[in-house]
Protein backbone atom coordinates (compact mmCIF):
# COMPACT_ATOMS: atom_id res chain seq x y z
CA UNK A 1 0.00 0.00 0.00
CA UNK A 2 2.93 2.29 0.85
CA UNK A 3 4.15 1.87 -2.69
CA UNK A 4 0.59 2.86 -4.20
CA UNK A 5 0.38 5.41 -2.46
CA UNK A 6 4.12 6.70 -2.92
CA UNK A 7 3.45 6.24 -6.71
CA UNK A 8 0.03 8.45 -6.84
CA UNK A 9 1.76 10.98 -4.68
CA UNK A 10 4.66 11.76 -7.05
CA UNK A 11 2.51 11.70 -10.18
CA UNK A 12 -0.28 14.03 -9.14
CA UNK A 13 2.75 16.30 -7.82
CA UNK A 14 4.64 16.31 -10.96
CA UNK A 15 1.29 16.88 -13.08
CA UNK A 16 0.58 20.18 -10.79
CA UNK A 17 4.49 21.32 -10.71
CA UNK A 18 3.75 21.38 -14.56
CA UNK A 19 1.05 22.93 -14.77
CA UNK A 20 2.24 26.33 -12.80
CA UNK A 21 5.37 26.15 -14.45
CA UNK A 22 3.48 26.32 -17.83
CA UNK A 23 1.79 30.20 -16.42
CA UNK A 24 3.94 31.83 -18.26
CA UNK A 25 2.89 30.56 -21.71
CA UNK A 26 -0.99 30.76 -21.34
CA UNK A 27 -0.88 34.15 -20.60
CA UNK A 28 -3.12 35.07 -23.75
CA UNK A 29 -5.62 33.13 -26.40
CA UNK A 30 -2.63 31.53 -28.71
CA UNK A 31 -1.05 30.78 -25.72
CA UNK A 32 -3.84 28.76 -23.89
CA UNK A 33 -5.60 27.02 -26.77
CA UNK A 34 -2.64 26.24 -28.58
CA UNK A 35 0.47 26.80 -26.60
CA UNK A 36 1.71 29.72 -29.03
CA UNK A 37 1.91 27.04 -32.30
CA UNK A 38 5.47 26.23 -31.02
CA UNK A 39 5.12 22.78 -29.46
CA UNK A 40 8.05 20.12 -30.82
CA UNK A 41 7.62 16.51 -32.22
CA UNK A 42 7.88 14.42 -29.75
CA UNK A 43 5.35 16.16 -26.95
CA UNK A 44 2.93 16.97 -30.34
CA UNK A 45 2.95 12.76 -30.91
CA UNK A 46 2.55 11.89 -26.94
CA UNK A 47 -0.09 14.29 -26.69
CA UNK A 48 -1.76 12.80 -29.52
CA UNK A 49 -1.62 9.56 -28.60
CA UNK A 50 -2.57 9.76 -25.21
CA UNK A 51 -5.77 11.76 -25.62
CA UNK A 52 -6.81 9.37 -28.31
CA UNK A 53 -6.08 6.25 -25.77
CA UNK A 54 -8.29 6.85 -22.60
CA UNK A 55 -9.34 4.11 -19.65
CA UNK A 56 -12.02 3.80 -22.06
CA UNK A 57 -9.76 1.86 -24.11
CA UNK A 58 -8.21 0.21 -21.88
CA UNK A 59 -10.96 -0.94 -19.64
CA UNK A 60 -13.37 -1.16 -21.38
CA UNK A 61 -13.08 -1.34 -25.24
CA UNK A 62 -10.04 -3.77 -24.92
CA UNK A 63 -12.21 -6.43 -22.62
CA UNK A 64 -15.28 -5.64 -24.41
CA UNK A 65 -13.77 -6.20 -28.26
CA UNK A 66 -11.22 -8.78 -26.70
CA UNK A 67 -13.79 -11.23 -25.28
CA UNK A 68 -15.84 -10.84 -28.85
CA UNK A 69 -13.39 -11.46 -31.32
CA UNK A 70 -10.74 -13.48 -29.36
CA UNK A 71 -6.78 -12.20 -30.17
CA UNK A 72 -8.14 -11.27 -33.48
CA UNK A 73 -8.95 -7.71 -31.37
CA UNK A 74 -5.83 -6.72 -32.31
CA UNK A 75 -6.10 -5.84 -35.47
CA UNK A 76 -7.95 -2.86 -33.67
CA UNK A 77 -4.93 -2.10 -32.14
CA UNK A 78 -3.17 -1.98 -35.62
CA UNK A 79 -5.92 -0.13 -37.41
CA UNK A 80 -5.65 3.09 -34.83
CA UNK A 81 -1.70 2.79 -35.56
CA UNK A 82 -2.09 3.00 -39.19
CA UNK A 83 -4.86 4.30 -39.90
CA UNK A 84 -5.68 6.42 -36.82
CA UNK A 85 -2.01 7.92 -36.21
CA UNK A 86 0.19 7.24 -39.59
CA UNK A 87 -2.24 8.50 -42.34
CA UNK A 88 -3.66 10.98 -39.93
CA UNK A 89 -0.36 12.87 -39.66
CA UNK A 90 0.42 12.01 -43.03
CA UNK A 91 -3.01 13.45 -44.82
CA UNK A 92 -4.32 16.15 -42.16
CA UNK A 93 -0.75 17.22 -40.08
CA UNK A 94 0.71 19.63 -42.15
CA UNK A 95 -2.43 21.02 -44.35
CA UNK A 96 -4.13 21.13 -41.20
CA UNK A 97 -1.39 23.56 -39.64
CA UNK A 98 -0.97 25.57 -42.49
CA UNK A 99 -4.37 26.36 -43.51
CA UNK A 100 -5.37 26.63 -39.55
CA UNK A 101 -2.71 29.33 -39.08
CA UNK A 102 -3.50 31.44 -42.44
CA UNK A 103 -7.23 31.21 -41.60
CA UNK A 104 -6.46 32.13 -37.68
CA UNK A 105 -8.85 29.47 -36.87
CA UNK A 106 -7.90 27.96 -32.99
CA UNK A 107 -10.94 25.67 -32.76
CA UNK A 108 -12.47 23.09 -35.72
CA UNK A 109 -15.40 25.58 -35.47
CA UNK A 110 -13.53 28.50 -36.33
CA UNK A 111 -12.21 26.58 -39.31
CA UNK A 112 -15.54 26.18 -40.40
CA UNK A 113 -16.73 29.81 -40.78
CA UNK A 114 -13.07 31.48 -42.11
CA UNK A 115 -12.81 28.22 -44.82
CA UNK A 116 -16.26 28.42 -45.91
CA UNK A 117 -17.99 31.30 -45.02
CA UNK A 118 -20.67 32.51 -42.08
CA UNK A 119 -21.09 32.17 -38.63
CA UNK A 120 -24.30 29.86 -38.81
CA UNK A 121 -21.53 26.75 -39.43
CA UNK A 122 -19.06 27.68 -36.72
CA UNK A 123 -22.16 27.80 -34.10
CA UNK A 124 -23.84 24.52 -35.20
CA UNK A 125 -19.89 22.89 -35.09
CA UNK A 126 -19.80 24.44 -31.55
CA UNK A 127 -23.24 23.06 -30.51
CA UNK A 128 -22.44 19.72 -31.72
CA UNK A 129 -19.09 19.96 -29.88
CA UNK A 130 -21.03 20.89 -26.49
CA UNK A 131 -23.46 18.22 -26.65
CA UNK A 132 -21.52 15.14 -27.51
CA UNK A 133 -17.72 15.98 -26.00
CA UNK A 134 -19.75 16.34 -22.35
CA UNK A 135 -20.62 12.57 -21.92
CA UNK A 136 -17.39 11.30 -23.85
CA UNK A 137 -15.72 12.86 -21.05
CA UNK A 138 -18.00 11.52 -18.67
CA UNK A 139 -16.66 8.33 -19.78
CA UNK A 140 -13.25 8.52 -19.17
CA UNK A 141 -13.81 7.81 -15.54
CA UNK A 142 -15.34 4.72 -16.15
CA UNK A 143 -13.37 1.06 -15.18
CA UNK A 144 -11.62 3.71 -12.38
CA UNK A 145 -13.87 2.36 -9.83
CA UNK A 146 -13.07 -1.31 -10.52
CA UNK A 147 -9.48 -0.74 -10.83
CA UNK A 148 -9.38 1.50 -7.36
CA UNK A 149 -11.65 -0.94 -5.28
CA UNK A 150 -9.15 -3.58 -6.64
CA UNK A 151 -5.65 -1.33 -5.35
CA UNK A 152 -7.21 1.17 -2.54
CA UNK A 153 -10.96 -0.01 -1.84
CA UNK A 154 -11.57 3.71 -1.84
CA UNK A 155 -15.08 4.80 -2.90
CA UNK A 156 -15.34 5.84 -6.65
CA UNK A 157 -16.88 8.82 -5.95
CA UNK A 158 -14.08 9.99 -4.32
CA UNK A 159 -11.02 8.58 -6.78
CA UNK A 160 -13.44 10.65 -9.33
CA UNK A 161 -13.73 13.99 -7.44
CA UNK A 162 -9.57 13.92 -6.84
CA UNK A 163 -8.95 13.17 -10.59
CA UNK A 164 -11.26 15.91 -11.70
CA UNK A 165 -9.46 18.72 -9.44
CA UNK A 166 -6.09 17.59 -10.30
CA UNK A 167 -6.53 17.92 -13.91
CA UNK A 168 -8.64 21.02 -13.83
CA UNK A 169 -6.29 22.87 -11.50
CA UNK A 170 -2.88 21.89 -14.00
CA UNK A 171 -5.34 22.74 -17.46
CA UNK A 172 -6.84 25.76 -15.60
CA UNK A 173 -2.52 27.07 -14.68
CA UNK A 174 -0.99 26.34 -17.70
CA UNK A 175 -3.12 25.48 -20.64
CA UNK A 176 -2.14 23.36 -23.65
CA UNK A 177 1.51 23.33 -23.43
CA UNK A 178 0.99 22.31 -19.33
CA UNK A 179 -1.26 19.57 -21.10
CA UNK A 180 1.26 18.61 -23.88
CA UNK A 181 4.05 17.90 -21.49
CA UNK A 182 2.30 16.49 -18.87
CA UNK A 183 0.78 14.16 -21.79
CA UNK A 184 4.31 13.56 -22.92
CA UNK A 185 5.23 12.24 -19.04
CA UNK A 186 2.00 10.31 -18.96
CA UNK A 187 2.29 8.60 -22.33
CA UNK A 188 5.47 7.02 -21.19
CA UNK A 189 4.10 6.02 -17.70
CA UNK A 190 1.43 4.40 -20.62
CA UNK A 191 4.37 2.75 -22.66
CA UNK A 192 6.26 1.16 -20.27
CA UNK A 193 2.96 0.15 -17.94
CA UNK A 194 1.05 -1.48 -20.69
CA UNK A 195 4.57 -3.49 -21.71
CA UNK A 196 4.50 -4.96 -18.30
CA UNK A 197 1.29 -5.67 -17.99
CA UNK A 198 1.06 -7.44 -20.79
CA UNK A 199 4.13 -9.48 -20.11
CA UNK A 200 3.17 -10.65 -16.63
CA UNK A 201 -0.38 -11.13 -17.57
CA UNK A 202 0.76 -13.74 -20.12
CA UNK A 203 3.36 -15.45 -17.92
CA UNK A 204 0.48 -16.23 -15.60
CA UNK A 205 -1.06 -18.16 -18.19
CA UNK A 206 2.42 -20.19 -19.04
CA UNK A 207 3.44 -17.51 -21.42
CA UNK A 208 2.50 -16.40 -25.14
CA UNK A 209 2.23 -19.80 -26.91
CA UNK A 210 0.89 -21.56 -24.14
CA UNK A 211 -1.95 -18.67 -23.93
CA UNK A 212 -2.54 -18.97 -27.68
CA UNK A 213 -3.06 -22.72 -26.99
CA UNK A 214 -5.30 -21.90 -24.07
CA UNK A 215 -7.25 -19.32 -26.28
CA UNK A 216 -7.79 -21.94 -29.22
CA UNK A 217 -9.11 -24.84 -26.66
CA UNK A 218 -11.93 -22.31 -25.75
CA UNK A 219 -15.40 -22.42 -27.43
CA UNK A 220 -18.89 -20.31 -27.02
CA UNK A 221 -21.33 -22.20 -29.67
CA UNK A 222 -23.55 -18.76 -29.04
CA UNK A 223 -20.73 -16.66 -30.97
CA UNK A 224 -19.33 -19.62 -33.14
CA UNK A 225 -19.07 -23.40 -33.43
CA UNK A 226 -15.72 -23.09 -35.28
CA UNK A 227 -13.19 -25.15 -33.10
CA UNK A 228 -10.02 -22.05 -31.95
CA UNK A 229 -11.69 -19.37 -33.06
CA UNK A 230 -10.89 -16.98 -30.62
CA UNK A 231 -7.48 -17.46 -31.64
CA UNK A 232 -7.93 -17.26 -35.18
CA UNK A 233 -6.29 -14.61 -37.57
CA UNK A 234 -9.83 -12.75 -38.16
CA UNK A 235 -12.03 -13.96 -35.19
CA UNK A 236 -15.92 -15.04 -35.31
CA UNK A 237 -17.33 -12.20 -36.45
CA UNK A 238 -15.16 -10.30 -38.88
CA UNK A 239 -17.80 -7.68 -40.45
CA UNK A 240 -18.05 -6.20 -36.92
CA UNK A 241 -14.68 -6.49 -35.98
CA UNK A 242 -14.46 -4.23 -39.24
CA UNK A 243 -16.79 -1.51 -38.11
CA UNK A 244 -15.17 -1.29 -34.76
CA UNK A 245 -11.72 -0.88 -36.58
CA UNK A 246 -12.90 2.12 -38.79
CA UNK A 247 -14.58 3.94 -36.21
CA UNK A 248 -12.06 3.78 -33.51
CA UNK A 249 -9.01 4.56 -36.06
CA UNK A 250 -11.04 6.54 -38.99
CA UNK A 251 -12.83 8.30 -36.28
CA UNK A 252 -9.61 10.52 -34.88
CA UNK A 253 -9.40 12.36 -38.05
CA UNK A 254 -12.90 14.13 -37.59
CA UNK A 255 -12.69 14.79 -33.79
CA UNK A 256 -11.81 18.43 -32.54
CA UNK A 257 -9.81 17.66 -29.67
CA UNK A 258 -8.04 14.63 -31.75
CA UNK A 259 -7.42 17.69 -34.80
CA UNK A 260 -6.45 20.48 -33.02
CA UNK A 261 -3.22 18.70 -31.71
CA UNK A 262 -1.87 19.75 -35.71
CA UNK A 263 -2.78 23.20 -34.77
CA UNK A 264 -0.31 23.77 -32.05
CA UNK A 265 2.80 21.72 -34.47
CA UNK A 266 5.91 23.88 -34.38
CA UNK A 267 7.58 22.66 -37.79
CA UNK A 268 7.70 20.92 -41.22
CA UNK A 269 10.56 18.21 -38.85
CA UNK A 270 8.37 17.93 -36.27
CA UNK A 271 5.49 16.71 -38.49
CA UNK A 272 7.65 14.15 -39.49
CA UNK A 273 9.43 13.16 -36.20
CA UNK A 274 5.47 13.26 -34.58
CA UNK A 275 4.42 10.97 -37.44
CA UNK A 276 6.49 8.22 -36.16
CA UNK A 277 6.38 8.34 -32.69
CA UNK A 278 2.85 8.70 -32.87
CA UNK A 279 2.74 5.52 -34.68
CA UNK A 280 5.17 4.23 -32.66
CA UNK A 281 2.81 5.15 -29.18
CA UNK A 282 -0.22 3.26 -31.20
CA UNK A 283 1.33 0.25 -32.13
CA UNK A 284 2.65 -0.30 -28.26
CA UNK A 285 -0.58 0.96 -26.37
CA UNK A 286 -3.70 0.25 -28.83
CA UNK A 287 -2.30 -3.21 -29.90
CA UNK A 288 -1.20 -3.82 -26.43
CA UNK A 289 -4.53 -2.76 -24.95
CA UNK A 290 -6.68 -4.92 -27.77
CA UNK A 291 -3.82 -7.83 -27.52
CA UNK A 292 -4.39 -8.10 -23.79
CA UNK A 293 -8.06 -8.28 -24.01
CA UNK A 294 -7.82 -10.92 -26.43
CA UNK A 295 -7.28 -13.50 -24.04
CA UNK A 296 -9.76 -12.14 -21.39
CA UNK A 297 -11.78 -15.92 -22.43
CA UNK A 298 -8.59 -17.28 -20.39
CA UNK A 299 -9.92 -16.10 -16.87
CA UNK A 300 -14.02 -17.17 -17.71
CA UNK A 301 -13.78 -18.95 -14.55
CA UNK A 302 -13.76 -15.75 -12.56
CA UNK A 303 -15.60 -13.31 -14.67
CA UNK A 304 -19.32 -13.11 -14.65
CA UNK A 305 -20.19 -11.10 -17.80
CA UNK A 306 -23.87 -10.91 -16.95
CA UNK A 307 -23.43 -9.18 -13.30
CA UNK A 308 -19.93 -7.61 -13.71
CA UNK A 309 -20.44 -6.75 -17.46
CA UNK A 310 -17.40 -6.40 -20.08
CA UNK A 311 -15.66 -3.69 -17.59
CA UNK A 312 -14.86 -6.32 -15.08
CA UNK A 313 -12.75 -8.63 -17.49
CA UNK A 314 -9.75 -6.30 -17.44
CA UNK A 315 -9.85 -5.68 -13.72
CA UNK A 316 -10.26 -9.37 -13.22
CA UNK A 317 -6.94 -10.36 -15.51
CA UNK A 318 -5.06 -7.71 -13.61
CA UNK A 319 -6.33 -8.93 -10.20
CA UNK A 320 -3.46 -11.65 -9.62
CA UNK A 321 -0.37 -9.75 -10.21
CA UNK A 322 2.01 -8.33 -7.91
CA UNK A 323 1.02 -5.13 -6.11
CA UNK A 324 3.85 -2.91 -7.58
CA UNK A 325 2.12 -3.76 -10.87
CA UNK A 326 -1.48 -3.12 -9.52
CA UNK A 327 0.52 0.10 -8.29
CA UNK A 328 1.81 0.74 -12.06
CA UNK A 329 -1.77 -0.19 -13.69
CA UNK A 330 -3.44 2.29 -11.30
CA UNK A 331 -1.21 4.89 -12.36
CA UNK A 332 -1.48 3.85 -15.77
CA UNK A 333 -4.94 3.95 -16.36
CA UNK A 334 -5.13 7.36 -14.42
CA UNK A 335 -2.46 8.59 -17.00
CA UNK A 336 -4.80 7.78 -19.78
CA UNK A 337 -8.19 9.09 -18.21
CA UNK A 338 -6.15 12.46 -16.95
CA UNK A 339 -4.15 12.74 -20.47
CA UNK A 340 -7.69 12.49 -22.40
CA UNK A 341 -9.61 14.68 -19.82
CA UNK A 342 -7.22 17.39 -19.92
CA UNK A 343 -7.87 18.15 -23.69
CA UNK A 344 -11.41 17.42 -24.06
CA UNK A 345 -12.39 19.75 -21.63
CA UNK A 346 -9.74 22.50 -22.90
CA UNK A 347 -11.64 21.97 -26.12
CA UNK A 348 -14.91 22.52 -24.50
CA UNK A 349 -13.82 25.64 -22.95
CA UNK A 350 -11.79 26.99 -25.51
CA UNK A 351 -14.83 25.83 -28.57
CA UNK A 352 -18.11 27.89 -26.31
CA UNK A 353 -15.60 30.64 -25.47
CA UNK A 354 -14.58 31.19 -29.09
CA UNK A 355 -17.32 29.87 -30.92
CA UNK A 356 -20.47 30.69 -29.43
CA UNK A 357 -20.18 33.39 -26.21
CA UNK A 358 -17.30 35.74 -27.84
CA UNK A 359 -19.55 37.87 -30.50
CA UNK A 360 -22.74 36.16 -29.99
CA UNK A 361 -23.37 36.81 -26.51
CA UNK A 362 -20.76 38.61 -25.39
CA UNK A 363 -20.43 41.44 -27.95
CA UNK A 364 -16.86 42.56 -26.32
CA UNK A 365 -14.95 40.29 -25.34
CA UNK A 366 -10.87 41.15 -25.24
CA UNK A 367 -8.12 38.65 -24.29
CA UNK A 368 -8.06 38.99 -20.68
CA UNK A 369 -12.08 38.52 -20.63
CA UNK A 370 -11.88 35.49 -22.96
CA UNK A 371 -8.80 33.47 -20.29
CA UNK A 372 -11.05 34.10 -17.83
CA UNK A 373 -13.75 32.70 -19.20
CA UNK A 374 -12.25 29.69 -20.57
CA UNK A 375 -10.84 29.04 -17.16
CA UNK A 376 -13.83 29.20 -15.58
CA UNK A 377 -16.08 26.79 -18.52
CA UNK A 378 -12.72 24.00 -17.92
CA UNK A 379 -13.90 24.33 -13.75
CA UNK A 380 -17.71 23.79 -15.16
CA UNK A 381 -17.49 21.31 -17.54
CA UNK A 382 -15.13 19.23 -15.37
CA UNK A 383 -17.99 19.40 -12.72
CA UNK A 384 -20.77 18.71 -15.02
CA UNK A 385 -18.62 15.20 -15.95
CA UNK A 386 -18.10 14.69 -12.36
CA UNK A 387 -21.77 14.58 -11.68
CA UNK A 388 -22.92 12.57 -14.80
CA UNK A 389 -20.07 10.01 -14.08
CA UNK A 390 -21.26 10.04 -10.41
CA UNK A 391 -25.07 9.45 -11.42
CA UNK A 392 -24.57 6.55 -13.95
CA UNK A 393 -22.39 4.65 -11.56
CA UNK A 394 -24.74 5.50 -8.74
CA UNK A 395 -27.70 5.08 -10.24
CA UNK A 396 -26.76 2.91 -12.90
CA UNK A 397 -28.30 5.54 -16.10
CA UNK A 398 -28.11 3.22 -19.17
CA UNK A 399 -29.40 6.37 -21.24
CA UNK A 400 -26.20 8.32 -20.49
CA UNK A 401 -24.14 4.97 -21.28
CA UNK A 402 -25.55 4.79 -24.63
CA UNK A 403 -25.13 8.73 -24.95
CA UNK A 404 -21.48 8.14 -24.57
CA UNK A 405 -21.72 5.44 -27.43
CA UNK A 406 -23.08 7.66 -29.39
CA UNK A 407 -20.90 10.41 -28.82
CA UNK A 408 -17.63 9.43 -31.01
CA UNK A 409 -19.49 8.26 -34.13
CA UNK A 410 -21.69 11.92 -34.18
CA UNK A 411 -18.73 13.90 -34.09
CA UNK A 412 -16.20 12.25 -36.35
CA UNK A 413 -19.53 11.58 -38.39
CA UNK A 414 -20.35 15.26 -38.48
CA UNK A 415 -16.81 17.23 -38.41
CA UNK A 416 -14.54 14.11 -41.15
CA UNK A 417 -15.61 14.75 -44.42
CA UNK A 418 -15.68 18.26 -44.27
CA UNK A 419 -12.76 19.21 -42.41
CA UNK A 420 -10.75 16.64 -45.13
CA UNK A 421 -12.45 18.25 -48.23
CA UNK A 422 -11.82 21.60 -46.71
CA UNK A 423 -8.34 21.05 -46.42
CA UNK A 424 -7.68 19.84 -49.94
CA UNK A 425 -10.91 20.34 -52.37
CA UNK A 426 -11.85 24.00 -53.54
CA UNK A 427 -15.43 22.77 -54.77
CA UNK A 428 -16.72 21.68 -50.83
CA UNK A 429 -19.73 23.84 -50.53
CA UNK A 430 -21.56 25.09 -47.51
CA UNK A 431 -24.16 23.20 -48.20
CA UNK A 432 -22.23 19.64 -48.21
CA UNK A 433 -21.13 20.78 -44.88
CA UNK A 434 -24.61 21.30 -43.69
CA UNK A 435 -25.72 17.94 -45.04
CA UNK A 436 -22.63 16.17 -43.18
CA UNK A 437 -23.80 17.76 -39.61
CA UNK A 438 -26.97 17.03 -39.86
CA UNK A 439 -26.85 13.81 -41.51
CA UNK A 440 -24.42 12.33 -38.84
CA UNK A 441 -26.55 13.77 -35.85
CA UNK A 442 -29.73 12.74 -36.87
CA UNK A 443 -28.66 9.31 -37.85
CA UNK A 444 -26.96 8.89 -34.04
CA UNK A 445 -29.28 10.36 -31.91
CA UNK A 446 -31.88 7.98 -33.65
CA UNK A 447 -29.78 4.96 -33.16
CA UNK A 448 -29.98 6.09 -29.26
CA UNK A 449 -33.66 6.48 -29.18
CA UNK A 450 -34.97 3.94 -31.72
CA UNK A 451 -32.26 1.75 -32.57
CA UNK A 452 -34.75 -1.47 -33.09
CA UNK A 453 -35.92 0.56 -36.39
CA UNK A 454 -32.21 0.55 -37.96
CA UNK A 455 -31.23 -2.56 -40.05
CA UNK A 456 -29.50 -5.37 -37.71
CA UNK A 457 -25.95 -4.36 -39.16
CA UNK A 458 -26.61 -0.61 -38.04
CA UNK A 459 -28.14 -1.22 -34.63
CA UNK A 460 -24.34 -1.14 -32.78
CA UNK A 461 -23.60 2.44 -32.22
CA UNK A 462 -19.88 1.19 -33.15
CA UNK A 463 -21.28 0.21 -36.64
CA UNK A 464 -23.46 3.26 -37.07
CA UNK A 465 -20.69 5.29 -36.62
CA UNK A 466 -18.76 4.03 -38.88
CA UNK A 467 -21.36 4.01 -41.75
CA UNK A 468 -21.69 8.06 -40.59
CA UNK A 469 -18.17 8.98 -41.09
CA UNK A 470 -17.96 7.03 -44.70
CA UNK A 471 -21.48 8.71 -45.28
CA UNK A 472 -20.25 11.83 -45.00
CA UNK A 473 -16.88 10.84 -47.39
CA UNK A 474 -19.75 10.58 -50.13
CA UNK A 475 -22.69 12.87 -49.11
CA UNK A 476 -20.20 15.82 -48.83
CA UNK A 477 -18.80 16.03 -52.59
CA UNK A 478 -21.94 14.84 -54.05
CA UNK A 479 -24.11 17.51 -52.44
CA UNK A 480 -21.31 20.06 -53.56
CA UNK A 481 -21.48 19.30 -57.18
CA UNK A 482 -25.54 19.70 -57.54
CA UNK A 483 -25.65 22.55 -55.04
CA UNK A 484 -24.22 26.36 -55.12
CA UNK A 485 -20.77 26.76 -56.07
CA UNK A 486 -18.33 27.97 -53.06
CA UNK A 487 -16.94 32.21 -53.26
CA UNK A 488 -14.68 31.70 -55.87
CA UNK A 489 -12.86 34.87 -53.82
CA UNK A 490 -13.36 32.91 -50.57
CA UNK A 491 -11.86 29.63 -51.57
CA UNK A 492 -8.74 31.16 -53.57
CA UNK A 493 -7.82 33.38 -50.30
CA UNK A 494 -8.40 30.09 -48.15
CA UNK A 495 -5.84 27.97 -50.22
CA UNK A 496 -3.50 31.04 -50.49
CA UNK A 497 -1.33 29.89 -48.08
CA UNK A 498 -0.63 26.94 -49.79
CA UNK A 499 1.13 28.73 -52.59
CA UNK A 500 3.89 30.54 -50.50
CA UNK A 501 7.43 30.08 -51.41
CA UNK A 502 9.80 28.74 -48.88
CA UNK A 503 13.09 27.73 -49.01
CA UNK A 504 14.53 24.12 -48.13
CA UNK A 505 17.70 22.22 -47.74
CA UNK A 506 19.05 20.23 -50.91
CA UNK A 507 18.30 17.17 -48.27
CA UNK A 508 14.81 18.03 -49.11
CA UNK A 509 14.44 19.18 -52.46
CA UNK A 510 16.84 18.78 -55.49
CA UNK A 511 17.50 22.37 -57.12
CA UNK A 512 16.67 23.03 -60.56
CA UNK A 513 19.70 24.60 -62.16
CA UNK A 514 21.80 21.46 -60.79
CA UNK A 515 19.16 18.74 -63.09
CA UNK A 516 20.67 18.24 -66.09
Amino acid sequence: MIIKVLLLFVFFSLMLFIGFTCRKKSTDVNGFVLGGRSVGPWVTAFAYGTSYFSAVIFVGYAGQFGWKYGIAATWVGIGNALIGSLLAWAVLGRRTRIMSQHLGSATMPQFFAARFGGNSLKIAASVITFIFLIPYTASLYNGLSRLFGMAFNIDYSICVIVMAVLTGIYVIAGGYMATAINDFIQGIIMLIGICAVVYSVLNSQGGFLSSLEGLAKITDESVSSAPGVFASFFGPDPLNLLGVVILTSLGTWGLPQMVQKFYAIKSEKAISKGTIVSTFFAFVVAGGCYFLGGFGRLFSDKIDIATGGYDSIIPTMLSGLPDILIAIVVVLVLSASMSTLSSLVLTSSSTLTLDLLKGHVVKNMDEKKQLFIMRCLVVVFVAISVVIAIVQYKQNVTFIAQLMGVSWGALAGAFLAPFLYGLYWKGTSKAGVWCSFIFSTVIMLANMFVRSEFPVLLQSPINAGAFCMLAGLVIVPVVSIFTKKPDKELVNSAFACYQKDVTVHQSTSLSDDEVA
